[in-house]
């Protein structure tokens, strides 16, 4: 599905899109396109595109092309999904011990809804970080891994 959705390709168009992207949350996908967990939550993107596209711009970005972004938003794991709106780095309390992006995919098309509903009414607000909505057991669990210490 990840043919559905657009993809940033280079470091300009990725910082063109959090610059230029207004009252909206922007959604950049980090992956791989012939990743299974990529694949599946691509669906869940492309599906929810539609439905979301007054609140939320969906984006793709391979983490092989943009080894800055990576590095910048330490991307171990992947998909790794991180949030913007005008301009600024949304930040999610998921109950983990990184708020600055959602790794893994999303269980179902509900919780990516919700959870793009609470970021977006909590930038209209100020905000820069909000309380995920998803139930924690559809949270996916991992390890921080810490290079180089």
């Amino acid at each position: 599905m990840s043919f559905l959705l657009p993809k940033l390709t280079s470091k300009r168009d990725v910082d063109q899109m959090i610059k230029s992207t207004a009252e909206k949350v922007l959604v950049l996908r980090f992956g791989r396109d012939e990743d299974s967990v990529c694949l599946q939550l691509d669906d869940i993107l492309a599906k929810t595109s539609h439905d979301l596209s007054k609140m939320a711009a969906i984006y793709l970005v391979d983490v092989d092309k943009m080894p800055v972004y990576t590095q910048y938003f330490d991307i171990s794991y992947i998909p790794s999904t991180v949030f913007f709106f005008n301009g600024q780095h949304m930040k999610v309390d998921y109950g983990s011990p990184d708020h600055t992006k959602f790794v893994g995919s999303f269980k179902t098309k509900q919780d990516f809804i919700d959870l793009i509903e609470v970021i977006y009414r909590g930038a209209m607000r100020g905000k820069l970080i909000v309380q995920s909505p998803i139930n924690p057991t559809n949270i996916p669990k991992y390890d921080l891994l810490y290079q180089g210490i």
